[in-house]
């Protein structure tokens, strides 16, 4: 039964008050030691063992220059945590027990001198009953804890070397500096990646607890809180007219009373409202409890992602009540109301007749609409956990907003995110697609492994369904397009062992994990994938996965793309055509800003062999400081890039010339991306109805060559701010066959409803002068919902005639009139862009005669170029701050001016910083000096 009523705002949340004792274990009430390197020093929880050595000076900043490789030392050691005595607790309890939110990896855990339990999983929360080793221990000084974490490079390589181990074909598994990782539940990106360092920690990454219980008491652990659709099962279509049900569920240990009861708090902050009732069908076994109520269609307003609606959110709090009317435990989780569902179904006679490719859909729907999405795929911000802070988070995913950004497919083979992080992205309305931590490899099948990530699995989905930001969870990276492809290649006749052993764990395993607790997330095996094949629920694993069963002229699934010919910038025919792009990129340096807060003055050269080996791309077996070999193709590849299409930097002064080069393969990359990015979001409106683009990635790690768009430090690349620009609601796109001259402009709306505008087109040399070149000058158009429309067609070999194609641009100017979705207001949507029919190397760029000037009453700064184009132009500003403009990164016309607004996301220069912003453009690359 469902009860509403009104409330003040202060008075939303009750708080309960129960009699269980919890000490926390958090803080620095701890060491850390090595008894064979003689080292003892304090210590932190959570933290981990690099961390704390560096706090006590033990050895220096694990990301300073070549530390990543100096320090291997640590994780090739084993560290022991130990407490000091815990005090306060009671002797005459029920029970005690230890609970540890995050260990990693390897532990053999000891209290009072007793040992208590081992651990083998950085992901999985474990809770241990104490009691009998508590009730020997009398003394207050004899109850430490102790934890032993073991190498995890060392153990990863003796399990592979265990007789009867599995092994798979030559060059299926990739490797990374350290081995072995996939036979272990660890981070697979400590063991190293192409963007990134191993340091593989251990340590207590995670909070823990000492927990005291009485007689017909219960600690809840983890909860489940489900809410979808009446009828809704997980890849299906949800009926939006259905009711919402609630599906809530506790994990406990400790003394549940028989026939305990739910009933729930539904608290609306926006609206003062209270809901309040039981939970019913109540069922409970010796370590969950679970209940559920239905909530009528209309009582709650939607949640949407960011630039569909409104963020709606509310908090349910679960209460566990005895028999006799007596609060035994509570919960409190912020929720939302929507569906967000995978459609992966066969392209319907419907779609047929829109003019859609046959073969099946793969794209996202919210709330029963299907919607374009924008964005970048999220790894792990920092080599080290513990130091990552809701703050940070807060700060990133400020940017991922501002950069127009509604989606981040969270990488697998990292972490699992925190709550926070979800917490985070409900309020900003990004959906996180988040994976299961298993990525280029296939895994052990033994009954012990599958049993632990099974464990792991149903943890992790539980804890986080709460969250509206929850988009799908995927099974891992690079699996089915990677994996079973190299076994495929390399070993034929083994593929349908490998084939089977893949099902095993990302079908038979993992599936059921998410099935069995959420019928509101979807789930797909690997990412990227061609989609399933058949999906029916009465069979015990509802999915069939397509494969390579394809149809000629079909057009399935997701994509991913990577090309390290920079001859594909602008090449349309290279780029893969699919339903969704879940991954495309090109590496880039850092701006010279970061480098100098990892890297010192000396090493500041684009061939420095600290710079070198800190490009990790490709990624090299074993890579170490003598492996320069590797470390210099993708130094070699960026430099290809900006010599093929840029003005090479060649300027007397070797660390301006650095600083030079790390801009220019910036532009590179921006420039690639919004080239993709315009190609993907065009494909909305052709036949492969192309409804999501999601680029190779939001943010950095450390400081090194990476595709990041975003610094260590915050600091946005040039390729932030081109995607910022690309993802705007409507925008205007070249798009140009260099060898055939064939050169078209389209329009592109991602509005859920139809737009009408006009295109401008005007045609230039570099000094500004207009030019009468022979192309419609204003178009008019209408364009449909999540649509592409065509406004120029023409060829250059035409249009150009006499005109030498290096001393000419065409700008692309669209205005346009739509409704953002969800809203009734129409409202005007602008968008530029430039065309350049030869590359940037051989164009006759002039100075442009850029001048920047800042307004204190304003706070804008304001760019003008006055004797010509200006070609990517850039506001630099100097460390000690971080900076987002407005705009960045853009052309500007002959005696044009552009206002820039800012923001500050961290300051150390007490605002000194805008009296050392400087502006640019690529005209300058080509300077001396």
């Amino acid at each position: 039964m469902l009860h509403r009523t009104l409330a003040a705002a202060a008075a939303v949340i009750v708080p309960f008050a129960f009699p269980q004792k919890i000490i926390s274990l958090v803080g620095d009430a701890w060491t850390v030691s090595n008894p064979e390197l003689n080292v003892s020093v304090p210590a932190h929880l959570p933290s981990q063992a690099h961390l704390d050595l560096y706090a006590n000076q033990v050895i220096g900043d694990p990301y300073y220059g070549l530390n990543d490789f100096n320090l291997r030392w640590v994780a090739w050691s084993n560290w022991t945590y130990t407490s000091a005595p815990i005090v306060g607790l009671s002797s005459n309890a029920s029970s005690t027990w230890l609970q540890f939110d995050g260990l990693d990896t390897f532990t053999s855990i000891e209290f009072c001198g007793q040992h208590v339990a081992s651990t083998n999983n950085q992901f999985r929360q474990y809770w241990f009953d104490v009691s009998s080793i508590l009730s020997s221990c009398p003394a207050e000084e004899d109850r430490v804890l102790s934890i032993n974490f073991g190498s995890a490079p060392k153990i990863a390589n003796a399990i592979a070397n265990e007789p009867g181990q599995e092994t798979w074909p030559d060059g299926v598994q990739i490797q990374f500096e350290f081995l072995n990782r996939w036979f272990i539940r660890k981070e697979q990106s400590d063991f190293g990646w192409d963007w990134g360092p191993a340091f593989a920690p251990a340590g207590p990454w995670k909070p823990a607890y000492v927990v005291q219980l009485e007689k017909e008491q219960m600690q809840v652990r983890n909860t489940l809180v489900d809410i979808y659709r009446q009828g809704q099962l997980p890849l299906t279509i949800p009926d939006q007219s259905q009711p919402w049900i609630i599906n809530a569920s506790m994990d406990y240990y400790g003394d549940l009373p028989r026939d305990a009861e739910l009933r729930y708090t539904l608290i609306d902050m926006k609206n003062n409202t209270i809901y309040r009732g039981e939970l019913t069908d109540v069922n409970s076994t010796e370590s969950i409890i679970t209940g559920q109520t239905m909530i009528p269609n209309g009582a709650v307003d939607l949640w949407w992602p960011n630039g569909m609606g409104e963020q709606n959110l509310y908090y349910i709090a679960i209460e566990v009540m005895s028999p006799s009317n007596r609060s035994i435990a509570s919960v409190s989780k912020r929720v939302g109301f929507r569906t967000i569902v995978l459609n992966e179904y066969p392209i319907s006679d419907a779609q047929l007749a829109q003019g859609i490719a046959a073969g099946n859909n793969w794209h996202f729907e919210i709330n029963g609409h299907e919607f374009y999405a924008k964005g970048s795929n999220f790894i792990p911000p920092d080599a080290f956990w513990p130091r990552v802070t809701p703050e940070r988070i807060d700060t990133l995913f400020d940017s991922v907003v501002e950069g127009n950004q509604n989606m981040l497919r969270v990488w697998s083979s990292g972490a699992y995110s925190p709550d926070y992080m979800y917490d985070s992205a409900d309020v900003r309305g990004i959906l996180l697609w988040s994976e299961f931590e298993f990525g280029d490899a296939l895994y052990p099948v033994n009954p012990e492994f599958l049993a632990n990530i099974a464990d792991e699995a149903r943890y992790q989905v539980r804890r986080v369904n709460h969250h509206p930001s929850l988009a799908l969870w995927a099974g891992g990276n690079e699996l089915e397009n990677l994996e079973l492809d190299l076994v495929n290649e390399s070993a034929p006749k083994e593929y349908p062992k490998y084939l089977k052993q893949y099902e095993t764990v990302f079908l038979d395993t993992l599936l059921p994990a998410v099935f069995e607790n959420t019928r509101s997330i979807s789930y797909t095996p690997s990412s990227t994938s061609n989609g399933w094949q058949s999906l029916n629920f009465s069979n015990p694993i509802p999915i069939v996965e397509r494969y390579n069963n394809l149809t000629p002229g079909y057009i399935y699934g997701e994509t991913d793309f990577y090309n390290y010919d920079p001859s594909v910038l602008y090449n349309d025919s290279a780029y893969p055509v699919g339903r969704f792009s879940n991954e495309f990129g090109y590496h880039s340096m850092p701006s010279i800003q970061s480098w100098r807060s990892q890297i010192s003055e000396a090493d500041l050269d684009f061939n420095s062999s600290t710079v070198m080996l800190r490009d990790h791309h490709p990624p090299a077996e074993g890579l170490n400081t003598s492996n320069f070999a590797n470390a210099s193709i993708g130094q070699a590849q960026m430099t290809e890039a900006v010599e093929l299409w840029y003005p090479t930097p060649n300027k007397t002064d070797s660390v301006a010339n650095f600083s030079a080069w790390c801009h220019a393969t910036q532009i590179f990359q921006a420039d690639l991306y919004v080239s993709e990015i315009r190609f993907y979001r065009r494909g909305s409106g052709l036949p492969e109805r192309q409804l999501g683009s999601l680029y190779w990635q939001l943010e950095d790690i450390w400081v090194a060559p990476s595709w990041a768009g975003i610094e260590y430090d915050g600091r946005w690349k040039i390729l932030h701010y081109a995607a910022k620009d690309a993802y705007q609601p409507i925008v205007i796109s070249p798009y140009y066959d260099m060898a055939t001259g064939n050169l078209s402009a389209w329009v592109t709306s991602d509005l859920w409803d139809p737009a009408s505008g006009t295109a401008k087109f005007q045609w230039f040399n570099w000094e500004g002068n207009r030019l009468p070149i022979n192309t419609s000058s204003s178009v008019d158009f209408n364009i449909g919902a999540i649509n592409s429309t065509k406004v120029l067609q023409t060829f250059t070999g035409v249009i150009l005639g006499d005109y030498n194609p290096e001393n000419v641009v065409l700008r692309m100017q669209v205005g346009a009139e739509g409704k953002l979705p969800n809203t009734n207001s129409t409202r005007t949507f602008l968008h530029e862009s430039w065309f350049h029919p030869t590359a940037l190397r051989s164009a006759n760029l002039v100075d442009p005669g850029l001048t920047l000037e800042y307004s204190e009453s304003t706070k804008n700064f304001t760019v003008t170029a006055k004797t010509g184009v200006a070609a990517w132009v850039w506001l630099d500003y100097p460390a000690g701050a971080v900076v987002a403009f407005d705009s960045n990164g853009f052309w500007l016309g002959a005696d044009c001016s552009r206002e820039i607004g800012y923001k500050v996301k961290s300051d150390s220069t007490d605002g000194k910083w805008l009296e050392g912003v400087t502006v640019q453009s690529l005209y300058n690359q080509t300077l001396p000096y």
